[in-house]
């Protein structure tokens, strides 16, 4: 059903000027000029087809049109009041959906949502897959290992680095495929991300290029690299109170 087009704004303006019965005390309300809101009122008057106020020498009167139609719009406005509210509802709630790389929540995202918790003891976690889209799994924030934010909002956690782990032939992972160069002999083990390199390359089976942050700063060697962890979400995920405690809290050290 397609939805007839409402003047919400010049409605307003009606509303404030039908309690006040002055489009001189509607103005001071709502912070515009007594000019502003005749302006409104007459294209209001206009798209409706009908009058809404009478000059009388007593002052401003509402016509019988518009007394008929005012009720129903103030119950209107305060059905939209309940819609906005509802929908930041979630703003207040208690419950963190959040993506995150295997590897890096056990290591390093795991321990600091637990002290986030310790301050914060009524809030919950719901984990959701490393690559997980925002809007079908109801995310709230991602942590996600790339060269920027990309198209959303976000912040760098720890350098942009990687170190060097262990010794012997590479071991390659999705965010370091070819570690020895191209045309090189292909790597001893090819593996499924770079927690799984890293702990390949600690047991002994041969050496891994790991982030500098999930590998604790462990290691021979360490590079700055164009890619890095990033605590993302898009912007309105990244304006909810709630959002920005918690990356606050993520990134304070």
């Amino acid at each position: 059903m397609k939805r007839t087009h409402l003047p919400l704004n010049a409605l307003r303006v009606f509303d404030a000027a039908a309690r006040h019965l002055s489009f001189t005390r509607a103005a001071d309300e709502l912070a515009v000029t007594p000019a502003a809101v005749g302006q409104q009122i007459r294209a209001l008057e206009d798209v409706l087809g009908v009058v809404l106020f009478r000059r009388t020498p007593k002052g401003l009167e509402l016509t019988d049109e518009a007394s008929a139609g005012l009720d129903p719009l103030r119950a209107g406005f305060l059905q939209i009041e309940d819609a906005v509210q509802a929908m930041q509802a979630g703003q207040s709630s208690q419950v963190f959906t959040i993506a995150c790389p295997p590897d890096l929540f056990a290591v390093w995202l795991a321990p600091r949502l637990a002290a986030f918790r310790a301050n914060n003891p009524d809030v919950r976690f719901v984990l959701a897959g490393a690559e997980a889209d925002f809007t079908e799994a109801n995310l709230d924030l991602a942590m996600r290992w790339a060269e920027g934010p990309g198209e959303l909002e976000g912040v760098a956690v720890g350098e942009a680095a990687r170190v060097t782990v262990g010794d012997g032939p590479w071991i390659a992972w999705p965010g370091d495929p070819e570690p020895a160069g191209a045309g090189e002999p292909a790597p001893l083990a090819n593996v499924a991300d770079a927690g799984q390199a890293l702990a390949a390359a600690r047991a002994g089976m041969g050496r891994a290029r790991v982030p500098a942050l999930l590998a604790g700063g462990q290691g021979a060697t360490a590079e700055p690299c164009r890619r890095g962890y990033w605590l993302v979400a898009p912007a309105p995920q990244w304006r909810q109170k709630k959002v920005r405690a918690l990356v606050s809290f993520l990134t304070a050290d």
